[in-house]
Formats: structure tokens, sequence, C-alpha cells
């Protein structure tokens, strides 16, 4: 083709004209979005907007803002009614707890060994209790023919099963908290024999007239370890909308908790450790071998929770931190574990799973989904037959 070509010059010209051609609003923006500039002026600016009105309130007529404020006085007496609500409910717990105790008291007493239930009390419809059930219906079974040798021998074998010297039921709490992820973090080594020991929890409320509050005790039994009988750990509650963030209150608020003095016998204080450190003398070049005590994990640093300040402004990020998790624990000590004990002993309550299980579920059958197309569409050798012999075994498992 020729320079002289009409159409060979008509693709230059529309060449040309696509090269001069002004960027699209697309393209302007993904080239500003690559700016790393641009990227954090529009992050300081959403910022900014977190928490701000959409402005529809500002523009309102002032009439109208007037009934607005009058609505927010309302607002402010309905909480503190609810605050007095909550009060009363405070002393309904410290009636009921009392109510509840005595059957707290006999839970205790089979835990520890000092009282055995008898057969009424014990009787529960259970696959799992039905192992000593079943040795009995054997022996009652036997063949009237069988030789009076082999009946001896089977009452015997029974008579062994009957006779258990363990006394009530080891390793209650240590177990139930185990089973508690939140309880199960703070446990160190270290601490569970000492667990081991603990007999029973129970939860006081503080009288009338009194500031809202409860205290937690820890009864344990003798031991090497220190030679207190209680551990408490005493909570103080408030029931009232704060002044300057009126609308916050949800109820009743942990505000301050105090521990206790742990009598720990000597060398058996597991909240600290013994470091042995060398130090040179700087004049004449001796060295010293110094001992020191550092401060140590431990679930019994429980009882030895850090100050609230009195000006919650003052209080620093860690501290802040510390108080939280420390409420929430005294906060589940006293409304799940102490009155389902034995729930949590047995893994029938699982709060993690009850809060995630479902989606976790899913999770699982998106991926199955996913799975099954990539195996029958993708994979030239796959047998459907293969894989459900394989997962046959781990289905019966589960159930």
């Amino acid at each position: 083709m020729s320079s002289g070509d009409p159409d060979s010059s008509n693709m230059k010209d529309d060449s040309m004209e696509k090269d001069t051609t002004l960027p699209t609003a697309q393209q302007l923006t993904s080239e500003m979005m690559q700016n790393p500039q641009v990227l954090a002026a529009l992050q300081s600016r959403l910022d900014h907007m977190v928490g701000s009105t959409s402005g529809y309130i500002e523009s309102l007529p002032k009439s109208i803002k007037r009934r607005i404020h009058a609505l927010k006085n309302i607002q402010v007496a309905t909480h503190k009614i609810e605050a007095k609500f909550y009060e009363e409910v405070h002393e309904l717990e410290r009636k009921y707890g009392s109510l509840y105790q005595p059957l707290f008291d006999k839970r205790s007493e089979i835990v520890v060994g000092t009282y055995e239930p008898n057969d009424d009390e014990c009787e529960w419809d259970s696959e799992d209790d039905e192992d000593f059930e079943d040795e009995t219906t054997k022996i009652r079974e036997i063949d009237e023919t069988k030789k009076e040798e082999e009946v001896k021998c089977a009452t015997v074998e029974m008579e062994s099963l009957k006779t258990d010297d363990t006394k009530g039921i080891p390793s209650f709490w240590l177990t139930i908290f185990k089973n508690v992820p939140m309880l199960e973090e703070m446990i160190q080594d270290h601490d569970e024999a000492i667990l081991e020991k603990l007999t029973d929890i129970k939860v006081t409320f503080t009288v009338p007239d009194e500031t809202m509050g409860f205290t937690l005790e820890f009864y344990f039994a003798s031991n090497k370890y220190f030679s207190n009988q209680v551990l408490t750990k005493q909570y103080t509650l408030q029931s009232q909308p704060d002044e300057k963030a009126p609308f916050s209150f949800e109820g009743p608020e942990i505000i301050g908790c105090t521990g206790c003095k742990i009598d720990w016998n000597k060398g058996e204080n597991v909240t600290v450790k013994t470091i042995k450190k060398k130090q040179k003398h700087k004049g004449k070049g001796t060295i010293r071998t110094v001992t020191k005590q550092i401060p140590n994990d431990s679930f019994f640093n429980f009882f030895n929770p850090p100050e609230v300040p009195e000006e919650m402004e003052d209080m620093d990020g860690d501290t802040e931190a510390l108080l939280a998790s420390d409420f929430e624990i005294g906060h589940l000590i006293r409304d799940r574990i102490i009155p389902r004990a034995i729930l949590y002993f047995t893994g029938e309550i699982d709060d993690e799973f009850d809060e995630e299980g479902e989606e976790e579920e899913d999770d699982v059958d998106d991926y199955n989904d996913d799975d099954d197309d990539s195996n029958s569409d993708n994979d030239p050798d796959f047998d459907p037959e293969k894989v459900k012999k394989e997962e046959t075994p781990q289905e019966c498992k589960q159930q």
C-alpha cells in the first residue's frame, strides 16, 4: 500500500486522535487511588467521619430541636428508673442466693466426698452411665445351667466394681476451669497442683444499704502451698447513669475489685520466680551473684488485681485491659460457672461453640461444596465411591 493511499492517511489521523484523547474519569480515579498521599488523605477524612451525624438533625428547625432535647431528658429519667430496677434485681439475687446455697452446699459435699448420694439421687437416664448396669444384667442373665464357680467369679468381679476407694469427684473445679477457655489461659502448669485442692466456690452479695457488690469465695483443702482456707475476690458494682455519658447506661457495671493476701508457705509462692544475676563491681572487678524475685504468670495473680484510679482518665491502656478482663471473669464465675458447675465439668456447656458454632458449620458446608465441584469437574481420577468409603468411618465416629 502506497503512502498516498487515502485509507492509510485516515488511519494515521485516527491514531493521532486517540493519542490526544483525555483520560476518562475511571482512569483518573484509578491513578489517584494508587497514589499513597491521596490514600492517606482519604483515610484521614474517613476517620473524621466515623461517628459523625449525617447533618439531618442539625438541619432541623429550632422548634423541633427543642422537642428533641425534651425527649433526651425523658430518656435520662428513664435510665434513672432503670437503675433503681437493677438495684431491686440485686436484692432478688441476694434473696435467691440464700435459697440456692443449700443445694450448692450439698453439691460441695458430694464433690469432696463427705456425702455419698443414695440410689434415688443417682438415678439418671443416660447411655454413658450404663456400664455398671450392663455388667449387672450379664450376671442376671447367666444360664442357670452354669456352674456355681462361674457365678461366684462373676459376683466377685461385680463386687470389685462396687468397691472404689476414690472419694467424691477429683479435680472437679480444675476440670471446670480447663473447660472454660478464658480461665484455661490463666492456668499455668505450676497452678494445677494447687487448684486440685480447690473444694468449692461461693458467691455472697452485699447486704442492703451498702454499696452494690458481690464477693467470690474460693475454698481450699489443707495444702502445702498456703495457709489460707479461703481466698476472696470482692467486686464493687455501680447502677446509676454516668452524668457525663448518661445514654451509655446498660445496667450495673463493675467499677472496682479487691483481692486478698495469700499467705504463701516458704518457697511455694507460684506468683513469683527467683532468678540469679551476676554483677561485676566497677572498681574492684569482683563478681557477685544477686538473687532477685520477679513476677510470674499464675492463675493466683487473679487475687492481686491492679488498683482502679479515682479518675478513669488517669488509667493507662494496659491497666484498663487487665481490669476489663478481670471484671468479665468475675461476672462469668458468678453468673455462669457457680450455678452450672456440673455442666461445665462434663463439657455440656461450651460458650464459644454457642456463639460461633453456626458460623463454623456454614464454613464447613461452603468448603465441602467447593471441594465436591473441584473433585467432580477437574479431577479425572475422582472416584466418589472411594471418597465415601474414606469418609464413612469418620462420620460414624462423630455419631
